[in-house]
């Protein structure tokens, strides 16, 4: 039986009752009604519940997803979608820079092998959270800690782990094929890694002034339907329908604050070295195809901490510093980052860094959502003081959406580092320079590659 996941009615309404109650809208008379029909909660952790629901119940999350969005919410002076209104509740939000002044931190031998570093960071961080993405905490403690890996010193391995601990706490059902250490050939297809590529697509062929209607386009052309995800899924569900952006992000999205924009910005920030407002506004047009508020805040946030990174002349501090002056201060997504580095800055051990993250968060979000991953980003590279290792490690070791945050880990530790040669070995040699992926023409190339198109990029007029 096929259970198509992210996009079914009766598996949508319960992450929208739980999204309403987050921005701050009155979901209970609406979720109460739901559960008198016979209404279940949302899957904790898979896309599809196992079994469809009766047509009647079908019809009726359909009408109910529809009265939630009507319902007025509490928070939409603090955590506007519209960017004029996002720079106005942003007084630090930085200047942009002169087209002379930008590109020349892109110029050269130099920044291409800065851009590798990132590429192959992101991709080392995306394969260490792959094998345990969906994982409870617990479970990547245990497994890592069976296989003497604790604190992670390098990729997930099945060697030395009992075998009822791995049916407990199974591998991710789609990488344990390729994505642990002992069968790792190549970087393995990630949707962390395909956004990448799509928006190289989109700047080689729209440039820096692309609209979000243009990536729209982009998507239909080159992303298979299969290889979206959340608010992806759904925003490419509703480009099919004929709808149009912004209102793809929106009509029945209850992932729309999902951390799924977030892992789209990177070029954004790649391609704005030294302009932390203009990679904010690129990321921007792209994150309101599928995400509003925080969803759209924390690939912003993403994109302005990556493009002072780029430049080479700040320590992390100050590029996460960089990266909350473009989020409303006021917001959910800027209060868990603050608080985040905070707890990184308070306690020596990152456990406990974690543990009090998770204390937080989890009963009230979901694993993929972008308030407390982009918050695990935050804390791992501050309490690594920005080492590559201790970054990904750090972020991997927090759980929730492992692959992503590992990535956008990856992505900043590897700039500060500067070159490929900085990364320890063992994380970059199974890569083989090699990335398997289904946007087409992309399928099979290597990182330095990737990088000297990058770089054509952010050096493009």
């Amino acid at each position: 039986m096929l259970r198509l996941t992210w996009v079914q009615p009766e598996d949508l309404i319960g992450h929208e009752l739980r999204q309403a109650a987050q921005d701050g809208r009155d979901p209970s008379a609406i979720a109460a009604r739901w559960r008198a029909a016979g209404g279940c909660d949302a899957p904790a952790r898979s896309g599809a519940s196992p079994e469809p629901a009766s047509p009647y119940l079908r019809l009726l999350a359909e009408d109910l997803l529809d009265e939630l969005a009507e319902l007025p919410g509490e928070l939409a002076a603090t955590e506007p979608t519209d960017l004029d209104r996002i720079k106005d509740l942003c007084p630090d939000w930085p200047d942009r820079r002169p087209v002379h002044s930008r590109t020349a931190h892109g110029d050269g031998q130099a920044y291409r092998t800065r851009l590798e570093a990132a590429w192959l960071g992101r991709a080392a961080g995306c394969l260490l959270g792959k094998p345990v993405e969906k994982l409870p905490l617990r479970g990547i403690r245990l497994l890592a800690q069976a296989a003497g890996n604790w604190p992670l010193k390098t990729y997930f391995t099945a060697h030395g782990v009992p075998a009822d601990l791995l049916t407990a706490y199974p591998w991710n059902r789609r990488s344990a094929s390729n994505s642990l250490a002992e069968n790792i050939d190549g970087m393995p297809e990630d949707d962390d890694l395909n956004y990448c590529l799509l928006n190289l697509l989109l700047l080689g062929r729209h440039g820096r002034a692309f609209t979000t209607a243009d990536a729209a386009r982009l998507w239909l052309d080159e992303l298979p339907a299969g290889r979206a995800f959340t608010a992806e899924r759904v925003a490419y569900r509703n480009l099919l329908s004929g709808l149009e952006p912004p209102h793809t992000a929106r009509h029945r999205n209850p992932f729309r604050e999902w951390i799924g924009a977030l892992i789209r910005a990177d070029v954004h920030g790649w391609t704005n070295p030294g302009d932390p407002a203009a990679a904010a506004e690129q990321a921007y047009r792209d994150a309101t195809l599928t995400h509003t508020a925080n969803g759209v805040y924390a690939a912003m946030f993403a994109a302005a901490v990556l493009a002072t990174a780029a430049t080479g002349s700040h320590d992390v501090h100050a590029c996460l510093r960089t990266g909350l002056t473009v989020v409303p201060p006021g917001s959910r997504l800027a209060r868990a980052v603050r608080h985040a580095v905070e707890l990184a800055g308070a306690h020596d051990d990152f456990d406990t860094v974690v543990d009090e993250l998770h204390a937080t968060h989890s009963p009230t979000h979901h694993w993929v959502h972008a308030v407390p991953n982009t918050a695990l980003i935050a804390a791992a590279l501050t309490h690594a003081d920005g080492d590559f290792t201790g970054s990904i490690r750090r972020a991997v070791s927090g759980g929730w959406d492992t692959d992503s945050v590992g990535a956008t880990a990856g992505s900043v530790a590897g700039l500060l580092a500067g070159s490929p040669g900085a990364l320890p070995h063992h994380w970059t040699a199974p890569l083989k320079n090699r990335l398997s992926t289904s946007v087409a023409e992309f399928d099979g190339t290597g990182f330095d590659t990737l990088a000297h198109l990058t770089h054509r990029e952010a050096t493009r007029p």
